[in-house]
């Protein structure tokens, strides 16, 4: 009974010195990322610098280009969501706000000044690109994964993808005129400094 206890004592503290483990290395990744948060430059060079990596990998094996365009569309999908807005204006004038206070007419309110929120901020951005290319290097060292295809049908086919869906995002943001990068308020002339 006591060897029992003794058992017991013994693999709830491995098995909280795991937990423990794992704790520590999270909270040691996430404190890493906090640090990185203000130097965007510095990310977005070392993303490039993965990446390159990645193609030189993939160009040096001659091989994996399934991956490589996995990875391709992956970054699309990211940079689309990067690219649109938060409230999709299309259903925003379906969205029903009669439970609050009347406010100013809806033309006083589209003149107002709103930065642009986007569905996936610049740093999420940042941090799935550099995910998802340290998967695609690490998926480079299985032969299972090399499956060999035709690579020029992919590079047409995701060339093709990538023009029509800027073409879809660019004319959305024409017809509900948003553009997906914020320079501030806009800043007017004084009366006074435009007469010297």
């Amino acid at each position: 009974m006591i060897s029992d206890q003794i058992g017991d004592s013994s693999s709830e503290s491995q098995g909280s010195g795991v937990s423990l483990f794992f704790h520590k290395l999270s909270q040691d990744y996430q404190r890493y990322l906090d640090a990185t948060t203000p130097y965007t430059v510095f990310r977005w060079i070392s993303a490039a610098v993965l990446a390159l990596i990645f193609m030189c990998r993939i160009v040096w094996l001659q091989g994996w280009y399934i991956i490589a365009y996995a990875l391709g569309i992956y970054h699309l999908n990211l940079f689309i969501a990067f690219l649109s807005p938060k409230i999709d204006p299309a259903f925003q004038e379906f969205v029903d706000d009669s439970p609050g206070l009347p406010s100013t007419s809806r033309d006083v309110r589209r003149d107002e000044f709103r930065p642009f929120m986007r569905r996936l901020p610049e740093f999420k951005f940042w941090l799935g690109v550099m995910r998802s290319t340290l998967i695609g290097i690490f998926c480079t060292f299985f032969d299972a994964l090399n499956i060999p295809v035709f690579w020029p049908i992919l590079v047409m086919y995701f060339v093709t993808l990538f023009g029509l869906t800027m073409k879809r995002q660019i004319k959305h943001m024409i017809k509900y005129r948003y553009i997906p990068f914020t320079t501030g308020k806009p800043k007017y002339a004084t009366p006074s400094s435009g007469l010297k």
